[in-house]
């Protein structure tokens, strides 16, 4: 049987009439659309299910009618129960540094907002961000905006964070050129004097490096390649190298490393990404990451 038949059939019975039931139904549809899709469901179903003038069930057609109004007369309510559980419902994904750092503050006063908030938190790596939003395996995600969005991805930029390199604590190294030397196969290029210890080329913060350095004529290709900058500074502590990183606001750089700026390059931007229009506790999580950022500030 077809469902949208049953269903047209429940409002008919319901409201005592093909005329009547057009009227009331929750969505628009014609009547001889409704007379012509019954009819079909009595030619398959080889019963007559009313008398239409005056209106009457059939013995079949109440039949029929009490087996399927426990199931449409509740759709209502089941689906105001669904949408307000999933209108509670926040699922967040966020790069390794922005869940350890900003995020449970964030969270701990969504939660004190409404407190029958159900979250759902992924932790995933940089360049992963945009699929799980697209995928809409995630409302809303929290990572580096930079690079092609994917089509109908909207970003706001949140925090703007200037980049750094790793250095010993030791270092009598002033500034990032510091660390640089004349390349002897070029005219007007440096080369790295240090290790450098980096990310994966397909991350955004590695690429801004690399831009950087080809614009400044510099070749310092990674040596050590690791996963996060939380290992790039673990590795710089333990006298491999220099390395990427970038300023977290409110953490103090751990002991045997010291942060050098990059002058002259450009920041991270860390921003949220969403698709389509939030729902409200998306807007509330937003509104509190961003005056968030402003007591950072």
């Amino acid at each position: 049987m077809n469902i949208h038949h049953l269903e047209l059939f429940y409002f008919v019975a319901k409201f005592e009439g093909i005329t009547a039931a057009v009227r009331k139904m929750p969505y628009g549809i014609q009547q001889p659309a409704v007379s012509g899709q019954i009819l079909q469901l009595e030619d398959k179903l080889e019963v007559k299910l009313f008398n239409r003038r005056p209106f009457a069930l059939t013995p079949a057609g109440e039949e029929l009618y009490d087996y399927i109004y426990p199931f449409f007369s509740r759709l209502g309510d089941l689906e105001e129960k669904l949408r307000g559980e999933e209108g509670r419902h926040l699922r967040l994904a966020a790069t390794a540094s922005a869940l350890r750092n900003h995020l449970p503050d964030c969270l701990e006063k969504l939660k004190k907002e409404e407190p029958n908030l159900k979250l759902s938190l992924r932790e995933v790596a940089p360049s992963d961000v945009h699929a799980l939003v697209t995928s809409q395996q995630a409302d809303v995600a929290i990572g580096v905006l930079g690079g092609k969005m994917s089509e109908g991805l909207k970003c706001e930029p949140l925090l703007k964070i200037p980049t750094i390199l790793w250095v010993p604590a030791h270092s009598k190294a002033k500034t990032w050129q510091d660390y640089l030397e004349k390349d002897p196969y070029s005219k007007s290029g440096f080369v790295g004097k240090e290790p450098l210890i980096g990310l994966p080329s397909n991350e955004i913060l590695q690429q801004l490096f690399q831009k950087e350095f080809d614009r400044n004529e510099v070749n310092w290709p990674v040596s050590v390649e690791v996963n996060s900058t939380d290992v790039v500074r673990d590795f710089v502590g333990r006298g491999f190298g220099v390395g990427i990183g970038i300023f977290i606001p409110g953490l103090e750089s751990p002991k045997g490393v010291r942060a050098m700026e990059m002058k002259g390059f450009p920041p991270l931007i860390i921003g949220a990404m969403y698709q389509g229009r939030p729902k409200e506790v998306v807007q509330d999580f937003l509104r509190i990451a961003k005056n968030h950022v402003k007591s950072l500030a």
